[in-house]
Order: C-alpha cells, then structure tokens, then sequence
C-alpha cells in the first residue's frame, strides 16, 4: 500500500463559524484571520494505491459552481484535484473507488463535473461509496444544513448506477470504516493501516489542529454536543494507539499526532504526510 497526499486548493470561511463558542482571541492564536475575520483552509484529500485499487478519499469542492457560489470562499492556490492526481502519476481513469466522507460541498464537489448541461462523473471508472444514513439525510436535508447540500454534486452518482453504501468495518484490507454523528449524520471516517502505523482521515471530526481542544467545536455541526464526546473519545484512542491524523483542513499541516499534557490534548509532532511514514 502506498499513500498520496492530494491537494485540491484553499478556501476561506469565517473564523467564528469555524470555532462556535471559541471567543476570536483564543482561536486567531491557530488560526490568524484577514480583515474580514475569513481564516484560509485546506481541502486536503487522500489518494491510497493497493494491489488491486486507486482509492480516493474526498474530492474538495470541485469547479461547476457559479462565480457567485465561489466568490463567498475565495478558492485561492495553485493546486486542483486531477494536476494533484496526475502529480503523482495516474490518471482520473485510474480510481477505482472514491470514498465521500460525508456530501457537503467542499468535500465531494470533484465527485461530478459539469460539461455543457450535463453532469458527468469526474472519475468514469469508479465506485462512489458513502452510507445510506449519510444519503438519505443528504437528500432530505434539515433547514440549518440544506445550504451544505447541493445535489447536483451527488445525485447524479446514483442516476448512473455508481453509488454504493458503506457498512461500519472493513472496506478492503488495510481500510477500516467508522461513523461519527456530530458534524453530520453518519459522517464516515477511513482508519488506514500500513506498516503497523494507523492513519486516521479525520475529516470533519477533527478538522485541524486548531481544533484539538475539546470546546473548539465547529458552529456547523449540527449535534456540537455529541461531536465533544466523540472527538474526546477518538483522541484518547488517538494518544493510546498512536494515530496519525490526516487533516483535511489544515492550512498549515497535513498530518499531526496527539498528546495529553496538563490534562489538556494538544498536538504533539506535525508535518507532511510523507514525515510520519515508514517504509
């Protein structure tokens, strides 16, 4: 098994709404914000090549959207999905499977790509996997999270026969599955195992280091209260197991570890992907 970091551009969304009750003096300290209190993000994605599959985790927010939609996030950066995917050698014909963590935008916009009025799949070949909770909440969505929801990003994965529905446990040797329920309903969350070291696609469970802390709590999740028993259980498991947390978010690391000092969790070593593994 080998692991790619795949770079899909930045994006910017306000610093209040990324921390919830966090007052801006504590979170600026992570997270510096511009004059317009918008803090820059990642939409960092996972390419894991096997014996038999491509596989790709998440596809940042992709380019059919009108320039209004992308002027309110100010996509900046050289980098896209497939110059990121071709960086390393393959194709957008060479995935196998793309595995959405959950359906907001700015992680399966790639998925579906816009020619002329039609919507075809960015990458023809593949399996589209997400799980039927996550799907029907996505196609019945709640008034505070419809905005996250655009169907023209999803839907037409299963009106060409290509979506498919993950269960909790194993995906394929090497890739564990679990849910999590308090950024989205269902959200999935890849544990990949590759020489004895565990690396964690944490998505929106975790989405940088800046929200490490237990009260740093994103004001878009929509049980907050569940996603602070949550993530104080996976940083424990974190700091137990030694897991590698892959950060999409991130603007300035893709991967941290987790330490406990002063019975407060905070990171412990950080870099790029290429840092923590061992060949």
């Amino acid at each position: 098994m080998k692991l790619y970091t795949i770079n899909t551009g930045l994006f910017k969304l306000d610093g209040g709404a990324m921390f919830g009750v966090v007052p801006k003096s504590l979170w600026k300290k992570t997270n510096p914000p511009d004059n317009n209190n918008m803090c820059s993000w990642a939409m960092r994605c996972l390419l894991i090549e096997t014996n038999e599959k491509l596989i790709l985790i998440d596809t940042g927010i992709g380019d059919k959207q009108s320039e209004k939609f992308f002027s309110h996030f100010h996509l900046h950066g050289e980098d896209n999905l497939i110059k990121s995917i071709e960086g390393h050698g393959f194709s957008k014909n060479d995935i196998t499977d793309v595995i959405l963590t959950h359906l907001h935008f700015d992680h399966c916009g790639g998925a579906i790509t816009k020619n002329k009025n039609n919507y075809d799949l960015t990458f023809p070949n593949a399996n589209y996997w997400t799980n039927k909770k996550h799907w029907e909440w996505a196609n019945n969505p709640n008034q505070r999270e419809k905005a996250s929801f655009l169907k023209e990003n999803f839907i037409p994965i299963q009106e060409k026969n290509r979506l498919f529905f993950l269960e909790e446990g194993i995906f394929c040797e090497g890739i564990k599955i679990k849910f999590f329920n308090g950024h989205t309903e269902s959200q999935v969350i890849p544990f990949i195992t590759i020489n004895n070291q565990t690396i964690v696609f944490c998505a929106d469970l975790l989405p940088s280091t800046g929200h490490i802390p237990l009260p740093y709590v994103m004001g878009y999740d929509i049980r907050p209260l569940t996603t602070l028993a949550e993530k104080e259980f996976f940083l424990n498991e974190a700091i137990e197991k030694n897991y590698i947390l892959f950060l999409e978010h991130d603007y300035y690391s893709e991967c941290c570890l987790i330490i406990k000092e002063n019975n407060k969790y905070t990171s412990g070593k950080k870099g790029k992907l290429t840092d923590f593994i061992h060949s």
